[in-house]
Parts: structure tokens; sequence; C-alpha cells
């Protein structure tokens, strides 16, 4: 049996525009070790943006197509392709991970059918999505779609987040952009696992939002004093590692300033060399596309800006690590790891321009589903 529907795609052309379509794609048969999910569920992630939008101007947009086959069209600046050329011509799915229900199975695979599965590996802002049956993973009872549509990216990086502060050492974290979907995880994960943790927001409501799921330490760098606080926190808690979101302008380097004036505070003897305090600061986000800047003379040369990313983590964690890493989420699904969404949106809905530009805001507090059957 086949099963056809839509499957959102994002095409970079050479002549320098950005086309997002609704292409029918058809699933066939599946293989003997294969399902069919009809995806009922998928977020909306900072990660899938990158290939939705890539390097196009949203102030561009266009609209193309029907209301039945809508079309968006942005231009992109000359001064990106070059970057982009390997993805120049290609057609490609979007949407990370989602959670939706078996609706055809291969012999191998009959004991999923049926079944509510949370899935990863990309292509699921779609009405169907064709994977291998070890690539879904089957919810709790009574788990909904929602629920477990976020299963994968933002539980696993909380939890590679504590994973790689303790295998490098580090006893407490910094952490930015904390009142994200992904920040509240890591604050929850934090307090049960007795890991100190300074949250950095941009507003007192995220502030609040932090402190009311227990968070000690919140600050507002908007704040005349933040610099000072940071430095507080930092040499309260111990925190010598942080997950930077933002990326861009002087935020990390504030961060390893306030770890290094931590540390002097405990000095003894001077050295021009600094504190021998070694500091980490992982840059995981690219909320403010500026370039970084390091005030590198302020924090001596105990330090260290890398960036990280969850797959090249659970390749290095091991097959192990990521397995107890998974019980733990379906676990915790719906306290620890619950995700809130702000907004449901239907598969269409996806390329009206009014929603593109609100889910493309990426502010803090909203989070769009895609709900494909919607509408």
């Amino acid at each position: 049996m086949a099963f056809t529907g839509r499957e959102l795609r994002s095409t970079l052309n050479e002549d320098g525009t950005l086309r997002l379509s609704l292409e029918q794609v058809t699933h066939g048969d599946p293989a003997p070790d294969a399902v069919v999910v009809q995806v009922e569920a998928a977020p909306i992630n900072p990660s899938d943006l990158g290939l939705l939008l890539g390097p196009a101007q949203i102030d561009t947009l266009r609209e193309e197509g029907t209301a039945d086959a809508p079309v968006l069209v942005f231009d992109v600046p000359q001064g990106r392709l070059a970057s982009m050329k390997a993805r120049l011509g290609q057609s490609l799915p979007v949407g990370n991970e989602g959670a939706g229900t078996v609706v055809a199975a291969g012999s191998e695979a009959q004991g999923l059918l049926g079944k509510r599965v949370g899935m990863a590996g990309g292509a699921m802002f779609a009405d169907y999505r064709t994977l291998k049956a070890r690539e879904v993973v089957p919810l709790p009872e009574g788990a909904s779609a929602a629920d477990g549509a976020a299963l994968f990216v933002n539980p696993m990086t909380a939890l590679g987040f504590v994973e790689t502060a303790r295998r490098e050492g580090h006893k407490a974290i910094v952490h930015t952009a904390a009142a994200s979907n992904l920040g509240q995880m890591l604050q929850k994960l934090c307090r049960a696992d007795g890991i100190p943790l300074v949250n950095i927001v941009r507003s007192e409501e995220q502030a609040a939002i932090l402190r009311g799921i227990g968070a000690t330490h919140v600050l507002n760098s908007k704040d005349e004093d933040f610099r000072a606080r940071l430095v507080d926190a930092v040499a309260e808690t111990g925190a010598t590692i942080a997950f930077d979101a933002i990326g861009g302008g002087a935020l990390g380097s504030d961060i390893l300033q306030a770890m290094e004036a931590a540390a002097v505070r405990a000095m003894t003897d001077y050295s021009r060399y600094g504190s021998d305090q070694f500091k980490q600061l992982y840059i995981y986000g690219a909320l403010d596309l500026a370039p970084t800047t390091l005030n590198r003379l302020a924090f001596g040369f105990q330090w260290s800006v890398s960036g990280w990313l969850l797959m090249p983590f659970l390749q290095r964690a091991g097959g192990e690590v990521v397995g107890a890493m998974r019980r733990r989420v379906l676990g915790e699904l719906t306290t620890t790891f619950a995700s809130r969404y702000t907004r449901a949106i239907g598969l269409a809905e996806a390329l009206n321009p009014e929603v593109l530009r609100a889910y493309e805001r990426k502010a803090t507090g909203e989070k769009f589903l895609i709900e494909p059957g919607k509408g």
C-alpha cells in the first residue's frame, strides 16, 4: 500500500533565490526492517531554521504558487552564496524530529504497527516519513504526539551538556538564552542532579520563568550590574564551563572574564599569565549573527572556545551512554523533558508569510509545533 503526502522543501538556486514549497512524495511498501509513520507533530527548532531559511534575507519574502500549493521565495546576498555552494540546486527536506503513528511496517517490524513513536533523522515537516525500525522509539503509554515530538534534540542536548561538563571535570555550568525550552530542561535536570547552574537571560519575564521552576542563579544581561553579579554567581557556584546559544557579540567573553575574576579572588600569588583555572566556553547556537568578540587579555591564558554540536557529541559518547540518555528521556518525558508550545500550525501554515515571520524570530518563550494535518 502506498501513502502519498506533502513534504516541506527548501531549495537554494544558483540565481541567488531560496524557494520554500510543499512537494508531493509517495511512500511505497516499507522494506522488511522499515516502517512508514504518519507524522502528527514536529517542533520547529532553531537548527531547522538554519536549513529552512539558510542565508535568505527575510525582508525580501514574496509569495508565489497557489493557496493549495503555496510557495515562498527569498533573495540571498551574493556574498553568502559561496559558502552554500554544496547545496545549490538541491531540494532539501526539512525537520529534524517528530512523532506520529506507524501506518505500515515491514515483515520484521510488525510489532510497531499502530504504535505511536518518536523519531529523528530529517524530513519531518511532512505528512509521512519512512524510516528503519531501529530509528523510531515507541512512546510511553498515554503519551501524545506533542509529548514525543521533541524527544531528541533538546532533551539529548541538555543531557549532553551535563555529560560534557562531567567528563571534563567541571562542577557547575553557565548557560545563555536560558529561558528557552532547552534552557528550562537544563535547569530541571541540573536541579535534580545537584549541579549548580547560572542562567543568563535578556528580560525579567524570562527570569521569572526560570525562577518559577526553581532556578537559584538567574541573571539579566540587560541589567547595569550584570557583569558584577555574574562574577559573584560564578564565584559562588564554581562554574568553569559555559554553553552559549547567542554566539555573536561579547557575552561569551564576559562569561570567561567572570570565571577568571572569580578565580583571581582565590589567588594568593600574582601571575602575569592570570589564574591557572581552566575555563571552557562552548558556542552551540547563533541567535546573534554578529562576529564573536573576545577580550582575550581579560581572562588569562587558561581557556578554550569551541563549537558544540549534538551529533558529534553522541558519536563520541558511545552506545552505552546514549542508550542511558534515551531511557532517561523516555522516563521523564512529561516532567523534566516536557516541551511547551505556544502555537500549533498546519503544514501549509508554515508557508504563510505572517506565520513564518513569527517563528523565524526565535523569540524566547515562543515555540511552534507543526501538526501536518491541522487545517
